[in-house]
């Protein structure tokens, strides 16, 4: 299978440079069982899930992962850092632009001096592995530093910087580590929340740090050629036994984003039972696999030739997924991380 049969036309008006206000009055395309195409509202949510299901999201919390600095010694080598995962403590793999100021053992400096980062490997797919130091009296780590002169990791194609970073988080993210926002949650606010639980829908978190893995392009020419990069994943054994329980008892699983769904899929057996976990996933999801933990998906409108897509493309299929892309964009649906939503149940 090719990547390019995942290419689409999408005009660069499309595509939305800010979210949606109130968050939960984006568009909903929904894909119902029978192949029909209903055009709705996100807070509509709550009329269209059923009692007895199960809504699991990703409560990741976006860090301001990009830096700006210059290589030690030198203020005209000007650089750009974006911290992807934590290896170790205040050792984490990063991208580096450019490439070439960022050699074993050089030394680059962030926010006036408070932070410097010393470039310890480089891994299989060119990225930097860089020690942080800063003073540990002044700062407890590495995160308040972050939070005082660090960037929100906007995609490229957000051109401008938000006036608020909490609109490029969920309502519910809880754990700092992520590189991006698992951005089909962006669409929740804490009242409609309430709503899907007072409809007698469970709401059970999990966890996977959005990295690489998530956003990496395909370069390679057949899918099957293309390696996921991994992102560290949690499951917690009460929120596994709540998912387990609910589907048991004829419930469905609503897996929020792709990440969810990945998560999901990763910590399931061949039954379908979530176990606990802790650790990494590379889990690639594309056509010809078969779900076994997720009955029903709310995403949103992905880059042409992606990974997310390919993963849509398989929990349904190909040929609907693309015609309803074809939908969206005749509809003027906004697409991208500050876009609408699709549901395929």
């Amino acid at each position: 299978m090719k990547v390019d049969i995942f290419d689409f036309d999408l005009d660069r008006s499309l595509i939305a440079d800010k979210p949606a206000s109130p968050r939960d009055s984006s568009k909903l395309l929904d894909l119902s069982e029978e192949d029909r195409i209903t055009d709705r509202v996100f807070c509509e949510l709550p009329e269209i899930l059923h009692e007895g299901d199960v809504l699991v999201f990703n409560d990741t919390k976006v860090i301001p992962a990009r830096l700006y600095g210059h290589v030690q010694g030198r203020d005209d080598a000007v650089l750009e850092l974006l911290l992807l995962r934590q290896r170790e403590l205040d050792v984490w793999e990063t991208l580096v632009k450019p490439g070439k100021r960022a050699r074993v053992g050089s030394v680059s400096v962030f926010g006036g001096g408070i932070l410097t980062a010393t470039v310890t490997g480089i891994t299989e797919e060119g990225n930097r592995l860089v020690k942080f130091e800063y003073d540990r009296t002044r700062y407890e780590n590495i995160y308040e530093i972050l939070h005082e002169i660090g960037l929100m990791p906007l995609p490229p194609y957000i051109t401008e910087q938000l006036q608020d970073n909490d609109r490029y988080q969920t309502v519910y993210a809880r754990e700092e580590g992520s590189a991006a926002a698992p951005t089909a949650g962006l669409h929740f606010t804490p009242e409609l929340l309430e709503k899907i639980r007072q409809k007698g829908v469970a709401i059970a978190p999990v966890m996977l740090h959005v990295g690489l893995g998530t956003f990496r392009p395909v370069k390679a020419e057949k899918i099957a050629d293309h390696v996921m990069h991994t992102e560290f994943i949690t499951v917690k054994e009460e929120i596994a036994d709540l998912i387990n329980a609910r589907r048991a008892a004829g419930g469905r699983v609503v897996a929020v984003g792709t990440t969810s769904c990945r998560t999901l899929e990763s910590a399931a057996d061949e039954n379908g039972k979530i176990h606990p976990v802790c650790g990494d996933t590379g889990i690639f999801i594309y056509p010809g696999y078969r779900f076994r933990a997720v009955d029903a998906l709310i995403t949103n409108f992905h880059l042409p030739e992606s990974t997310l897509l390919m993963l849509v493309s398989a929990f349904y299929d190909r040929e609907h997924i693309m015609e309803a892309y074809r939908t969206a964009v005749a509809e003027k649906y906004r697409f991208f991380s500050f876009g609408d939503a699709m549901l395929i149940q």
